[in-house]
């Protein structure tokens, strides 16, 4: 299955068209969005942006989507992944919105015990994970050097060792990092023409990290 991942839109209005060109060209099957699909709101918005895609579209809120609404918004025109396991192609994909905290108090997050009792029950190895926080110390630094991703959903990688981990967030932090049998993306902000396309066959992945020409 080949299927495209989109990540940290924050209102911008040309990402659907340029998306949807992609997933023509590409013959690709679904769209993953991994959250801050708007700049704090609104709901209107994220509801016309997700009913413009050709495909199915899976996704989770970020931390500065305001949960209830957005959430909302993705449950009308798309799939909510956020708290839910879902199976594509056989392969379970686990989804979970928001971030651990920030400084910037945003309105969506959450503490590392929430990710964790979150996560955990819905956890099993060689799992898709479609999240909007990275863990900690992968595709997850900014321009300080700081690391600043989730120690929860760190513990639960180590755990369960999932076949991929699709996160955002850190804009600065584009990545694509195959680590201990587990590969990580950062697709990069779709606000600034990034994306991954991601190819999966047999339990063998396939990452390409993109930018709109």
């Amino acid at each position: 299955m080949k299927f495209l991942v989109l990540t940290d839109i924050h209102g911008n209005d040309n990402v659907a068209g340029w998306a949807n060109e992609i997933i023509a060209e590409r013959g690709v099957e679904f769209v993953v969005i991994l959250g801050d699909i708007t700049q704090f709101g609104p709901q209107s918005w994220a509801e016309e942006f997700l009913a413009r895609f050709s495909v199915p579209v899976y996704s989770v809120a970020g931390n500065c989507d305001p949960p209830q609404e957005i959430m909302a918004a993705i449950e009308k025109k798309a799939i909510l992944m956020h708290k839910k396991k879902i199976k594509i192609g056989g392969i379970s994909f686990i989804g979970l919105g928001g971030s651990n905290p920030t400084i910037f108090d945003t309105p969506f997050e959450l503490s590392e015990d929430e990710i964790t009792a979150s996560l955990e029950p819905l956890m099993e190895e060689g799992a898709v994970l479609v999240l909007h926080a990275p863990p900690l110390g992968i595709n997850d630094m900014i321009p300080t050097g700081a690391h600043v991703g989730s120690t929860a959903i760190k513990n639960i990688v180590e755990k369960y060792h999932p076949l991929l981990v699709l996160s955002g967030h850190i804009h600065e932090a584009r990545g694509n990092v195959e680590e201990n049998g587990t590969i990580f993306i950062n697709p990069g902000p779709a606000m600034r023409g990034c994306y991954a396309l991601i190819e999966m066959d047999n339990g063998h992945v396939k990452a390409a990290l993109l930018e709109r020409e």
